[in-house]
Order: C-alpha cells, then sequence, then structure tokens
C-alpha cells in the first residue's frame, strides 16, 4: 500500500485538491482520497509538482515506428503519405524493435492506454504483453474505388481477425479517411461492427486538397490518385466539406472519434454532434505541426462544448510519443486554453473516447487509473517549457 501527496491534485472528474492523499493498493488501485492532516509525513510519499492521472494517446500508428526521422517536416499530407508508402517496407526485426522501443516510451512518459491505427499485424505480438491497453482500430481504405470494396475489406478483415484481446483491450473496423473509402467500402464496415457499440476512428479534414476534392474535384488528391494510376471517373463531388460524407455513411450508432480535424470549424463541429452526441475530436498537434505546419483552431472546440482528446500519431510525424509535449505544443500557439481543460483533454476524455473511462481518466476511488507528477511547473502552477512528466503508478 502506497499513500501519495503533492502540492496539487488534479482528479479530474471533479475541483483540484490541496493537501489531500491518494492511497492505493499493490495492484494500483485507489482505496481512498482524503486530507493530509490525517497523516504523519513520515507516512506519505510527498511530490513537489501536480498529479494527474495517466494519460491516455487516442491516436497512434504503432506499426510506423520504424520510420521515425524518414520522412521531411512540413510537405503537407500528400507528399507525406506518398514517403510512408515508398519507404514503409522494413526488415521484420528492424519493425518490432522499434515498435518495443515505442510503447516503452510511451509507458515512460505516463500513457497507460492508447487508440492504436493497425494497417497489418505487427503490433500484435508487442500488445499481447499487456504493457498497456489498447483500443485497436484495423483500418480500412479502398481509394474511392467501389469495385475494389469487397476485395479491401476481406484482406483487412483478415488482420482484423487475427488480433486477440487481452488487458482490456478492445478493437473496431474503421474507415481511413472520408477521400479513400468508398460508399460499398463504408457499408460493408458498418455492417461487420453493428451491435458492438465501440468506438470508430477516422481521420479528419488534416489538409486543404481533402475539402477540395468533396466540394468541386480539386486540388491535390485528383493528382495524388492519378499518380497511382487510380480514376475518380465514378467519383462526384458533394459541394460540402469531407466530414459531410463521412457523416452520411458513418455508423451514429458508436462513438466516434475524428482524428486531426486541422480544418474543422465550428459548423462542421456542431454538425457531427447533432449527428452524434457521442463525438470525440482526436488533436495530434506536434504532428500537424510536423506535416502541414497548422494547427486546429481550438476556440472553435471550446465554444462548441466538444469532448477533445489527444493523441500523439506515429514516430513517422512527430518527434516522440508524449502527451504532455501535446499539452505544451497547445500551450505554446494558443495559451488561451485552460491548463485544467488540457488536463481533461488528456485524460478523461480519451477514456471516454475509447470506453475505458470504468477504471482510466480521472482519479477516483476503485479506479487504477495511472498516475503522473507533473513538475517544473511555472509559478501559477501551469505549463512551462521545462514541464516534465514522471509516471508513479
Amino acid at each position: 500500500m502506497r499513500k501519495i501527496t503533492a502540492h496539487k491534485i488534479y482528479p479530474i472528474a471533479t475541483a483540484p485538491l490541496t493537501n489531500a492523499v491518494i492511497t492505493i493498493d499493490n495492484n494500483g488501485k485507489i482505496l481512498k482520497i482524503d486530507d493530509r492532516s490525517n497523516y504523519q509525513d513520515s507516512e506519505l510519499e510527498i511530490y513537489d509538482g501536480a498529479i494527474v492521472p495517466g494519460f491516455i494517446n487516442t491516436h497512434c500508428h504503432l506499426e510506423l515506428s520504424h520510420m521515425k526521422g524518414r520522412v521531411h517536416t512540413g510537405t503537407g499530407l500528400i507528399p507525406f503519405i506518398t514517403s510512408v508508402v515508398q519507404q514503409r517496407e522494413a526488415t521484420m526485426e528492424l519493425i518490432q524493435n522499434a515498435i518495443a522501443t515505442a510503447e516503452q516510451e510511451m509507458v515512460d512518459n505516463g500513457i497507460v492506454a492508447v487508440g492504436d491505427i493497425s494497417n497489418v499485424v505487427d503490433t500484435f505480438a508487442q500488445k499481447q504483453k499487456g504493457n498497456l491497453r489498447y483500443y485497436t482500430f484495423v483500418e480500412y481504405f479502398d481509394f474511392l474505388q467501389n469495385e475494389n470494396a469487397q476485395t479491401e475489406f476481406d484482406k483487412y478483415k483478415a488482420v482484423y481477425d487475427q488480433l486477440e484481446l487481452n488487458n482490456g483491450s478492445q478493437k473496431s473496423c474503421v474507415p481511413h479517411a472520408p477521400y479513400s473509402v468508398s460508399p460499398k467500402l463504408f457499408n460493408l464496415i458498418n455492417a461487420v461492427n453493428k451491435g458492438q457499440k465501440g468506438t470508430i476512428s477516422i481521420h479528419n479534414q488534416e489538409t486543404p486538397p481533402e475539402n477540395q476534392l468533396f466540394k468541386d474535384k480539386t486540388g491535390g488528391f485528383v493528382d495524388f490518385y492519378a499518380g497511382f494510376g487510380i480514376g475518380l471517373d465514378e467519383f462526384e463531388a458533394t459541394g460540402k466539406p469531407s466530414i459531410q460524407y463521412a457523416l452520411e455513411y458513418m455508423d451514429n450508432q458508436h462513438r466516434t472519434l475524428f482524428v486531426h480535424n486541422t480544418l474543422t470549424t465550428k459548423e462542421d463541429i456542431e454538425a457531427a454532434q447533432q449527428w452524434n452526441p457521442n463525438t470525440y475530436w482526436a488533436t495530434c498537434p506536434n504532428a500537424n505541426l510536423y506535416i502541414e505546419n497548422d494547427l486546429p483552431n481550438y476556440q472553435a472546440f471550446l465554444d462548441s462544448n466538444a469532448k477533445v482528446t489527444v493523441g500523439t500519431d506515429s514516430l513517422t510525424s512527430n518527434w516522440q510519443l508524449c502527451i504532455l509535449d501535446e499539452l505544451k505544443a497547445i500551450t505554446k500557439y494558443q495559451s488561451y486554453v485552460p491548463f485544467e481543460t488540457l488536463l481533461k483533454w488528456a485524460t478523461l476524455n480519451g477514456a471516454e473516447a475509447l470506453g475505458f473511462e470504468k477504471d482510466l481518466g480521472s482519479i477516483e476511488v476503485g479506479k487504477t487509473c495511472g498516475l503522473n507528477l507533473l513538475y517544473n511547473l511555472d509559478g501559477k502552477g501551469q505549463l512551462q517549457k521545462d514541464t516534465q512528466v514522471k509516471k508513479i503508478i
């Protein structure tokens, strides 16, 4: 049994605490939260900083960890995708070693659960070790080619079927992005997920050409597909942003996790939330900066009472896998987002988005949420450049 205290404790689901003690058992389960005056200092682990729950990384591509540093920054999404396709191949030994190293980096940085994209089975052996809890999103795409939908569905369904779940982990079949999934493939994905009440993830509005494709069938994706010999003769522009196409074909009976949302407007957010109140928005700020030199307008999400979560994306599109560094990036460029709001995005919102809120995401009696220490906060107890995270549990 351990009794832990710090200058401040952020339970997340309730107001911040001072002079409080968290008692946990040997398995990390929270047994009690009460006042420090009930204890002698000799009984306590006393930390200098703020204690927060374990972080939830709602968007990662762990299987791409071996590509760290291979892809240039600032190219925009389409050249980035092209580079990934061209350079993804590597020896299995290199891939597996990189996956294990990247997972340990997340553990060391206080991450306790991950929403992870899988196109192949490369991460499955590591996930079986139970070091982190995963919600694996097996991702499907057919490049808007209805005639290829069944073949592509069968290929990725075979990946999905090979993942065995443990440690409370979950899995779903999900569409990659509006610009890469045909109506027929959406329907096949919806059919396999029917009745599961899980989480469906989709990349959304990450780059201007995505909206251009759907508004008037122009922009970089037209040339991108042509470069791979893929015609868009059957595709018809909707005259609307790409998210409207996703809303038309996705199943709103699941929790929905839109990812990146770099160009998403207040109107887009409100439309999605009206379509499905269980809609979440994963932001990956360092990846957006790495690829597009851009960030979402977080004020639009605040104004819409949106349930924002935080992801790291992959080491192909980021310098590290650290939720704290994502929060610091938001604070650097859009400092009006309150510290406590950022903490909720990084913990409880993420746990709810993945369906893990029963025991993760907030410091409450009965939960095994993990505990992180944030230290080197500024004089007002807020994030600064030098703030660091230490995993306590």
